[in-house]
């Protein structure tokens, strides 16, 4: 039977793929492939269902520990960040590719389809994972290709019977995943319209946020959180306890204008506690381990490490070779740091590592151990070349 992986949410662009599958693109055979990463419990169990009403063969794959070891930490190695927001959906786009590749590969299947638009940046992201394990796959992606619009599905699900309901009742279009939650449509499109707090789930407001501080200790090692306030957790269980942690101090919300990769400047909002709680502890703690020329080449490398995870180039080179130079400085971000949280704020208020390269005796202004008279040298010829670059200035003024 001719087959075609359908990488399926059980939304309304993926699911009027399914008979389009079959009347516009001749297929027998449609699987549709879930793969959880984090998405609300109810949204993979709403895909199981159509996918049954439509009858496709279906696959749920979890992969939740596998995206938090793999993605969400790498993630935090390279304090990932695009535009000044914690990268989330993109970074879980690869690994649904993968997984759907994979089923397809045991299946024996090579066509694929999923339902991105044309405007997106899932399409790059989902179609690279793909091609990039089977170099021959053939991608179909119906709404791109036939320029739908929504009333146009909307239309097409009710004449073929697809369940749409719960689609058209929701205001927002949400992305969620472990690493952070993405929301927009609506009046969020426009860039001066303020948020309503029905948009967040996962953050308290502000103003309701218990009215005493929360400190939390998270102790790193190899450059990854292995254990919250002394409880050792596995990757995806430390991310959720963070999540839960933060947001109840109304900790990770992220309202920004976004350059996607097709040049479309648009306007995002994120809800990301766990994320912003875990890269700021992280950060804060490579400030104490490493040295100033480490820090100042690092942030160049995470900023190129940062562009190609958002443009779901997963399995580049270019992101091997960064993370080669990202692994061996994490070697040394091993320790603990404690913060303060309170009313939708985060602070450091204390670091410890065996690795510090800070020193109380050298540093105290009470201590004798740094002879400040041996400065003397080095203050009177700081600046040398700018100060004779000056004196040749004012020469030719003068001659002129």
């Amino acid at each position: 039977m001719k087959t075609v992986v359908l990488v399926y949410s059980g939304g309304l662009d993926t699911s009027v793929c399914i008979p389009m599958m079959k009347e516009f693109y001749g297929y027998e055979r449609v699987v549709t492939v879930t793969v959880d990463v984090g998405q609300p419990k109810e949204d993979i169990e709403q895909a199981e269902a159509k996918a049954r009403i439509l009858g496709t063969e279906h696959y749920t794959v979890d992969a939740k520990e596998e995206f938090a070891r793999d993605f969400c930490f790498a993630a935090i190695r390279a304090n990932g960040d695009y535009q000044g927001y914690p990268i989330s959906t993109s970074i879980a786009r690869p690994l649904i590719g993968q997984k759907a590749a994979e089923i397809a590969q045991k299946l024996g299947a090579k066509d694929f389809a999923h339902g991105c638009t044309g405007k997106g940046n899932d399409q790059f992201r989902i179609e690279f994972a793909i091609r990039a394990l089977i170099p021959d796959a053939v991608i179909h992606a119906p709404v791109r290709e036939r320029n739908m619009t929504r009333s146009w599905e909307i239309e097409y699900a009710q004449k073929n019977n697809i369940p749409i309901q719960a689609s058209l009742n929701k205001i927002w279009s949400i992305d969620e995943n472990l690493w952070g939650r993405s929301i927009e449509g609506g009046r969020l499109e426009e860039p001066d319209y303020a948020p309503p707090a029905e948009i967040f789930k996962w953050t308290a407001e502000a103003t309701e946020a218990p009215a005493t501080p929360k400190e939390i200790e998270i102790q790193f090692r190899n450059g990854v959180p292995v254990a919250l306030d002394g409880k050792a957790l596995n990757p995806a269980a430390l991310i959720q306890a963070a999540n839960q942690l933060a947001g109840e101090t109304g900790v990770g919300r992220v309202d920004i204008m976004e350059d996607r990769m097709l040049g479309l400047k648009v306007r995002e909002n994120y809800e990301c506690p766990g994320a912003v709680l875990l890269l700021k502890a992280h950060a804060g703690l490579e400030a104490l381990v490493m040295t100033k020329d480490e820090l100042r080449f690092k942030k160049l490398i995470d900023q190129e490490w940062s562009n190609l995870a958002y443009q779901g180039l997963w399995w580049d080179p270019l992101k091997d070779d960064l993370e080669a130079f990202i692994g061996a400085t994490q070697r040394r971000v091993e320790g603990t740091v404690k913060l303060r949280l309170y009313k939708g704020s985060m602070q450091i208020i204390g670091r410890s590592s065996p690795w510090a390269l800070y020193s109380e005796e050298l540093a105290s202004f009470d201590s004798t151990s740094f002879d400040q008279r041996d400065s003397t040298g080095t203050v009177k010829n700081f600046g040398l070349q700018a100060r004779m670059y000056m004196k040749v200035q004012e020469k030719l003024k003068a001659q002129r």
